[in-house]
């Protein structure tokens, strides 16, 4: 930028200060967009290592591309690094709201996720460049260099520590985009209120003030742009939604069918859960002579404890769920409580929000019968449930005579996946038989029985129950050829080929 006449211009230190800051808004700005179109492809794409590797490196691809496209600009840096501040707040802080409204909208939600990653990244990358040229004569170049990329760096720390800490369990990913884009064009507008010759800027200045008031309104209208969002998804009424450190929680309700979503996944349907749940809890119970105590890993919804309350013997159920929305949601809400019988209420049932992987490591109290009801698979921070490693924990944790059951996914659409649980749960040395029912709102559904004994027939099964029956039991465990057992490989922390297995077998069904 060619400097005018002496006293033209704020003085150096106070615009240069200015654009230090500026430096840590753009640093901080622009990985908490990079970090939304990460967590929105892994909500609703799935595979959080695959689609946050690939946001990563699309983004700092861009990045690379604006920079080189930098050297282009050879008059006016500052007035386009305002111009660059003002379209990234409007296309950044728009863009979880975008992504949500548009994922059921086209054929293929990876061109706007990347075209929005693409522009994004090639707008931070020319940022960088322009702010060094604008302060290269304000600066000495040593000064320069370790001022701009420290700021840079401290904004990138600040974003990556904010967003899953603060930022999406408390505003969620909508309001997060909306804020950090008022941010940038907050920056945008500052600059050109700092300069003397702020006149020529003042379409600059109508358009920043446009958009600062459209982030704002959008900023207010988050939570209903969400459940519009949401509702065009799940095709049911919204009855609650919340965002966790953990994930996003979203409950529907049409008619008498309530039902779980987590990060866009269904959990269960009031109108058939029933059958779900007590295959899971019941074939392993009835094969455990008086059960007193019972682990229940995952479950937060408290319907599996519903059903292992059915037994009198049972004296403990400890349910070890990583997430306290969750279970405070099933909790204290009248509603679901009823689903679960008041289940978290009751004093025999202890409740603890941790990580179960963690928990069981330190944990040296032994059980009689173990209910694991993780989510599918789907990525490799849940996928490590299901390692090698975590069954031989779990094995080290059950009484002698002791039994467990893993929901295991569906043997007919992900025969491969489901076989890898039974074959991973073997070579932590227990003994397996594997059992499918079929529930409506999933299909076929499987699970695998364990044990550090053999497994035999069933004892009498407690009264009321609305599927299971010792007909229903002992059929559960015949497997026609469509569903067979394969030969797959043991899942591993270091190989995590369980997500692979069941990421390929449920694209290849869903098309």
């Amino acid at each position: 930028m060619a400097d005018g006449p002496a006293g033209t211009h704020p003085r150096p230190s106070r615009l240069g200060a200015a654009l230090l800051v500026s430096a840590f808004v753009v640093a901080t700005c622009g990985l908490v967009y990079e970090l939304l179109a990460g967590t929105l492809a892994s909500y609703l794409l799935g595979d959080s290592v695959t689609q946050f590797s690939i946001v990563i490196g699309t983004y700092l691809f861009a990045m690379g591309m604006g920079s080189w496209c930098s050297r282009y600009v050879l008059r006016d840096e500052l007035a386009i690094f305002v111009r660059v501040e003002i379209l990234i707040a409007a296309i950044g802080g728009c863009s979880a709201a975008a992504l949500f409204l548009l994922f059921d909208r086209v054929s293929d939600f990876r061109i706007p996720l990347y075209g929005l990653v693409l522009a994004i990244g090639a707008l931070v990358g020319l940022e960088i460049p322009l702010l060094m040229r604008i302060l290269k004569d304000r600066l000495e170049f040593s000064d320069l260099v370790s001022k701009v990329l420290t700021f840079d760096y401290v904004g990138a720390l600040a974003a990556s520590v904010l967003f899953p800490l603060l930022l999406v369990p408390h505003l969620g990913l909508m309001r997060t985009g909306f804020l950090f884009g008022l941010a940038n064009v907050g920056v945008a507008i500052a600059l050109i209120v700092m300069l003397p010759g702020k006149r020529r800027l003042r379409a600059e200045l109508a358009a920043a003030i446009i958009v600062a008031i459209v982030l704002a309104v959008g900023f207010a209208l988050s939570e209903r742009l969400q459940r519009s969002a949401e509702v065009a998804v799940y095709g049911d009424p919204i009855l609650y939604a919340t965002s966790t450190p953990y994930q996003r929680v979203v409950i529907t309700k049409r008619g008498d069918d309530l039902r779980l979503y987590l990060s866009g996944n269904l959990q269960f349907s009031s109108r058939d859960e029933y059958r779900y749940h007590e295959a899971l809890v019941h074939p392993v119970l009835s094969r455990v002579r008086a059960p007193r105590d019972v682990l229940v890993l995952g479950g937060g919804d408290g319907l599996a404890v519903r059903e292992i309350l059915k037994y009198p013997s049972v004296a403990s159920v400890t349910l070890v769920d990583l997430d306290p929305e969750m279970t405070s949601l099933f909790t204290n809400s009248a509603m679901l409580a009823t689903l679960n019988h008041g289940a978290f209420r009751s004093p025999r049932v202890h409740v603890i929000n941790a990580d179960a992987f963690s928990w069981l490591r330190a944990n040296e109290r032994r059980f009689d019968a173990v209910l694991v009801d993780f989510p599918d698979p789907t990525n490799f921070s849940i996928g490590k449930l299901y390692t090698v490693s975590f069954y031989r924990e779990l094995a080290r944790v059950l009484a002698p005579g002791a039994m467990v059951s893993v929901q295991s996914t569906s043997p007919l659409v992900a025969p491969r996946a489901y076989w890898t649980v039974a074959t991973t749960l073997e070579a932590a040395g227990l003994i397996t038989r594997g059992y499918h029912v079929y529930v409506p709102s999933f299909g076929e559904w499987g699970f695998v029985l364990a044990s550090n004994r053999p497994i035999g027939p069933p004892a009498p099964l407690p009264a009321g129950l609305r599927f299971l029956t010792p007909q229903t039991d002992a059929l559960a465990f015949v497997f026609p050829p469509d569903m067979a057992r394969r030969a797959v490989p043991v899942n591993r922390l270091d190989n995590q080929s369980l997500v692979r297995e069941f990421e390929a077998e449920w694209a290849v069904y869903e098309g």
